[in-house]
């Protein structure tokens, strides 16, 4: 038999053709997503998956059966497509949760577009193919002939038989990894997105009853005691509260300068003058820099497969910081330039009780950049309302959002505020750099009006990252050698996850520099305790940082199941515990022994202890 007609009884064979098209698709996925890259027990594990949909087809459809093996081809590239873009940002697998957010997609459009890579596109290019041929009418007839020969029922009654079979070979005995892109890569990844499907169905975690929820039992599980005269209580009593979240801000950009260029002059000297909590984390999820603003807030974590603005806890009556300072006697607001319908804001602050919630409506789209309006529109129309709110009878709480520095930091040249070295052009780095720059430049207005007003003097202001910058997933060989060249060792998840948090305290003369280990869930306990407001009598997962020397905080979202920051590590779960990997919080590098399987299973807890309370609260009389 020649090479012409072993080709022309290929195409004959649809079943045969569209496996190996889709087999060169999931190789494109493996080299991104798995470290080991592509290997021949992908081809195990995913063809058995398509055998069993194209048997499908073959079973089934009597005619039109090529477009229906295009209709399967469509769609499985496009959850190959999902992964890879997923894998990019959030470093994780995407599974159908993510359908949940499809719809920001198209809102976040420049960001989305700036995670694909061209080769990316080299997956859609047979459909575009196949798509030309199948509506060219001397192709047509031929389609249709090459559709209606039919596989002998025994042949495909077998080779759907042992495909069922490998898949389910592939999926039982991983099923019980902790770690889903170990499980991914051991299942592949099409059986992992059906596994998952089912899995969730099955397996909901078992709720806690909430009368055995208490602060004393959080306390416990993290391995702590609160002090019955804490440090610095009361120290600010009486003064405003300003919280202002800094978009995509990392530590290491504190005091970093390249070509004698300070890339944070207003916040390094914020840092001198202020303390400095070196060693602080995000406790985000999904939803970023609105899981941020859940977070901070209530001193819960984020549920486990979605934003928490996307989750049941948006009907709830959540305990929260606006809701704590409004019954001590103050009044709440929120600044923020994107639409408060943007990742379902406008339930967040009905959930969490802000009294007022300034958003694009009021700011306009004046000086657009990223979502909205300027920082430096936003902190010069949020000053004079503070003012007003200073004039007032009650002291306030308030909630400053800056966005300028969203990823993918394309802010206009007129904007810049330096100039980088050439090997900085066209670099997400160079692009997050010039944008966190500028970022600063508007915050040191901000902070001038601050003192200017006299606000700065009468008000606690603490400052922090939303989440991380700069995913060590996104970065190409030569960016990830022009940041471990900054950071000064290799880039990684010690360095991701690790955001600035600066304390203000008008009232009390606070250490210069705090180096536990802290997250955001712990700013609610921390601020509360400087301004004398007792939290004994509402649940928190945080703890007060000031009086507090040891820590426990889980990572959700970005990291596998189970994984968690302690005093010394960033715990990165394998299969189970016994297989996982600590990185020092220093360095980066791996560090034995840098945690214990007693905390591995205080963090499950922990997590199972904050959902269990918040989908046992009832509904807010609105959602009733």
């Amino acid at each position: 038999m020649n090479k012409k007609s072993a080709f022309t009884n290929l195409l004959n064979r649809p079943i045969i053709l569209f496996s190996l098209v889709l087999l060169i698709k999931s190789a494109v996925a493996w080299f991104v997503v798995f470290s080991d890259g592509p290997n021949w027990s992908m081809v195990f594990t995913e063809i058995p998956f398509f055998i069993i949909v194209f048997s499908l087809i073959e079973w089934l459809a009597s005619k039109r059966k090529i477009l229906y093996y295009m209709i399967a081809n469509l769609l499985i590239t496009v959850i190959y497509f999902a992964v890879l873009m997923y894998y990019k940002y959030y470093g994780v697998i995407a599974t159908y949760h993510a359908l949940q957010q499809a719809d920001k997609v198209t809102k976040v459009g420049e960001s989305t577009y700036s995670l694909i890579t061209p080769y990316y596109l080299f997956i859609f290019v047979d459909i575009v193919f196949f798509l030309f041929f199948m509506f060219r009418p001397k192709y047509i007839a031929k389609w249709k002939e090459r559709g209606a020969i039919r596989m002998s029922r025994p042949a495909l009654l077998v080779i759907t038989a042992v495909s069922i079979g490998l898949c389910l070979f592939n999926i039982w005995p991983n099923h019980a990894s902790m770690n889903e892109i170990k499980k991914a890569e051991s299942m592949g990844i099409l059986n992992y997105e059906l596994y998952t499907l089912f899995a969730d169905t099955t397996e909901d975690e078992a709720l806690i009853d909430s009368k055995e929820i208490t602060q004393q039992t959080v306390n416990e599980t993290k391995g702590i005691t609160e002090p019955a005269a804490p440090l610095y209580f009361g120290a600010d009593k009486g003064k405003n509260l300003i919280v202002v979240q800094m978009e995509s801000f990392q530590n290491f950009l504190i005091g970093l300068t390249i070509d004698g260029q300070e890339i944070t002059p207003n916040l390094n000297k914020l840092v001198k003058e202020n303390t400095y909590f070196n060693n602080f984390y995000t406790n985000a999820g999904q939803g970023t820099t609105s899981d941020a603003e859940f977070v901070v807030n209530t001193s819960f974590y984020v549920p486990k497969n979605e934003p928490a603005t996307s989750s049941a806890y948006m009907k709830k009556a959540v305990p929260s910081l606006p809701k704590l300072m409004s019954a001590n006697g103050y009044d709440t607001a929120t600044f923020h330039t994107n639409s408060v319908e943007f990742w379902n804001r406008k339930d967040l602050y009905k959930a969490i009780g802000f009294e007022k919630y300034y958003d694009q409506a009021f700011y306009g789209d004046d000086d657009h950049i990223a979502f909205g309006s300027s920082d430096e529109v936003l902190f010069a129309k949020t000053v004079p309302q503070l003012a007003k709110m200073d004039a007032g009878e009650k002291p306030f709480y308030a909630m400053v959002i800056s966005m300028s520095a969203h990823h993918p930091y394309r802010i206009p040249e007129g904007k810049y505020k330096m100039k980088l070295p050439e090997s900085y052009d066209g670099t997400l780095l160079g692009d997050y750099i010039l944008a966190q720059n500028y970022a600063d430049y508007a915050m040191g207005q901000f902070l001038e009006e601050l003192k200017t007003s006299g606000l700065w003097d009468d008000s606690l202001v603490v400052f922090y990252g939303d989440h991380q910058g700069v995913p060590m997933y996104t970065l190409g060989s030569s960016e990830k050698d022009l940041i471990n060249e900054l950071v000064g060792h290799d880039y990684g998840y010690t360095d991701m996850f690790n955001i600035p948090f600066i304390v203000h305290s008008p009232g009390a003369a606070l250490p210069a520099v705090m180096g536990q280990t802290g997250g955001q869930v712990d700013i609610l306990p921390t601020v509360a305790n400087l301004l004398g407001v007792p939290v004994q009598n509402q649940l928190h997962f945080g703890e007060d940082l000031f009086n507090q020397q040891s820590n426990l905080l889980p990572v959700r979202h970005f990291l596998p199941t189970g994984s968690f920051i302690n005093d010394k590590s960033i715990y990165v779960t394998g299969d189970a515990y016994a297989d996982g990997t600590n990185y020092n919080l220093l360095d980066n590098t791996s560090l034995p022994g840098g945690s214990t399987e007693a905390q591995f299973t205080a963090v499950q807890r922990l997590l199972n202890l904050s959902n269990s309370y918040l989908l046992q609260l009832p509904d807010r009389p609105d959602q009733q």
